[in-house]
């Protein structure tokens, strides 16, 4: 059922694969399922330490204004500005009793980039819109080109930021205007069960493990396909962290890279972090070339959720049992 992928070497340099942390593409492995033409799966190509970038981007700045998080439908603006400075000494000092309060980043579910999804509507508008990190739209071209689809624009991102407790119900992304180009999906400290189904929901669904660095693109058949996270699981090598994420990145990083090293005290408080949750990125393009929105009337635009867990589903809520074989 498992069979490799062939990968367009040639359309990624080996510099630019390094200026995004990435090995040279030839170096990657690729697999594919029979039955879902257009999912790829790329067990971790980082080099060493670069994941550790994405990690700190995804705590430390990406949660920032004027991105949007699952904190700010119920908390004052001036108290989500700097969910970092609010957190690190507290996730620092953090034991292992699961009764100490938590911090105001173990409380983050999700974060919009870009084009900010409004999750009442299910839709993205023209008039809700913050600028693409930079890195992470190099880091998605060069992932998106190697896997044939060259000219990828990274226009909209959500992160999910899970928990042991933490799962996400089944569902299919299909917000976006245009559906030709690939959803890339990017995961980093403990693992998961991903569960990949059909084009309807009663479909039974493909199980598969998810581990740290680990790159998934969901694209042709299989970009409109049902999926879900019904589970997060301990690091299977028995360690509080990943060994991918152990070491910190090369001193010598190449001119133009966009990894950037972190310090041991930013590190530390990651790594607290990742001791228990898993982060997911992925990485959508809203419209094809020159397409535009279409005009709404009656909507604001504003991508917030309902409530902090429509998307995310924790452990006091209800989990979807998905069929199986």
């Amino acid at each position: 059922q498992v069979f490799r992928s062939q990968l367009s070497i040639s359309s990624v340099s080996d510099q630019d694969a390094h200026r995004a942390g990435l090995q040279p593409v030839s170096q990657w492995k690729a697999y594919g399922l029979s039955g879902y033409p257009g999912f790829i799966f790329i067990p971790n190509p980082f080099l060493p330490g670069c994941q550790r970038h994405w990690v700190k981007q995804c705590l430390k700045l990406y949660p920032e204004k004027p991105n949007v998080c699952n904190l700010d439908l119920h908390m004052a603006p001036e108290k989500t500005t700097d969910l970092w400075g609010q957190s690190k000494e507290q996730l620092r000092r953090k034991g292992s009793s699961k009764w100490e309060p938590r911090s105001l980043l173990e409380k983050l579910r999700w974060v919009t980039l870009g084009y900010h999804y409004n999750w009442e509507t299910k839709k993205y508008s023209a008039n809700h819109h913050t600028p693409f990190p930079s890195d992470l739209a190099f880091l998605s071209e060069q992932v998106a080109a190697a896997c044939g689809f060259r000219g990828f624009q990274a226009q909209a991102g959500i992160l999910n930021y899970y928990h042991f407790d933490s799962s996400l119900g089944i569902h299919v992304d299909e917000s976006e205007l245009d559906h030709s180009r690939p959803l890339l999906s990017f995961s980093f400290g403990q693992s998961s069960i991903f569960l990949l189904g059909g084009l309807k929901r009663e479909e039974a669904p493909t199980a598969m493990f998810m581990h740290s660095g680990d790159i998934m693109v969901m694209s042709g058949f299989s970009r409109l396909l049902y999926h879900a996270v019904p589970r997060v699981l301990p690091n299977p090598e028995g360690t509080a962290l990943p060994s991918c994420l152990s070491q910190a990145p090369s001193s010598d990083l190449p001119v133009g890279s966009v990894i950037e090293h972190s310090s041991d005290e930013d590190w530390q408080v990651c790594a607290k972090y990742l001791q228990s949750s898993r982060i997911n990125m992925t990485i959508r393009q809203v419209l094809a070339e020159g397409q535009k929105f279409p005009e709404e009337s009656g909507t604001n635009g504003k991508g917030q959720a309902p409530s902090e867990d429509s998307y995310h589903e924790n452990s006091k809520a209800k989990r979807h049992k998905p069929n199986t074989v």
